[in-house]
């Protein structure tokens, strides 16, 4: 399966994740772990980190993980949003702005500070109101070879009718994405088959 091209910044409104191959973006409790081991090609980071204007995130996700400077890594700067129904018990923190507001009025003014790069959703559940809005432009995941079996799931909405997506750079825009793994047995030992 080839890559996609790299990321642009045209002032996108990118719902963005690394995920789990069974659809989960975070463990239970937002724990993150998983992802240790996990490569990614190289200069990928580089690539999100240059066409980055700003980050919109969830007031769960911030409770779990309170530092802007981990974004990349810490090699990404810029606004930090996080839509909250609370901004008042919410710990004032430079370079990010709590918002209560409605979730269309937050892309509105992310996408005005990232100076036309992108905006990249962190939440699934803000993502997931963004896209039942017609406000996601692109849904950017990196499939991680890991089952997890709980967690955060990227897309969570029971009783919903199916969002059809197009796959972008290909000929056929409804195509299956083909991925095959093998299980990395640490416990069993391999023996020839007769």
């Amino acid at each position: 399966m080839s890559d996609t091209e790299p990321q642009t910044a045209g002032g996108k409104v990118l719902w963005h994740f690394t995920m789990s191959l069974d659809g989960f973006v975070a463990g239970p409790n937002h724990e993150m772990g998983w992802m240790a081991g996990t490569s990614f090609r190289p200069d990928l980071v580089d690539e999100y980190v240059e066409t980055t204007g700003a980050v919109l995130g969830g007031r769960d996700g911030w409770d779990h993980y309170p530092d802007p400077s981990g974004i990349y890594g810490g090699a990404w700067k810029g606004p930090l949003f996080v839509l909250t129904h609370h901004p008042e018990d919410a710990t004032p923190t430079d370079g990010v702005t709590f918002l209560s507001c409605e979730p269309a009025e937050a892309v509105r003014i992310a996408l005005e500070a990232a100076g036309g790069k992108n905006l990249e959703v962190f939440s699934p559940t803000i993502g997931r109101q963004l896209l039942e809005l017609g406000l996601i432009d692109e849904i950017d995941l990196h499939i991680a070879p890991v089952l997890l079996g709980e967690g955060i799931r990227l897309y969570d909405n029971p009783g919903a009718e199916p969002i059809r997506l197009h796959r972008l750079g290909e000929a056929d825009p409804a195509s299956v994405v083909n991925v095959r793994y093998r299980p990395a047995a640490t416990a069993k030992t391999s023996s020839p088959r007769p």
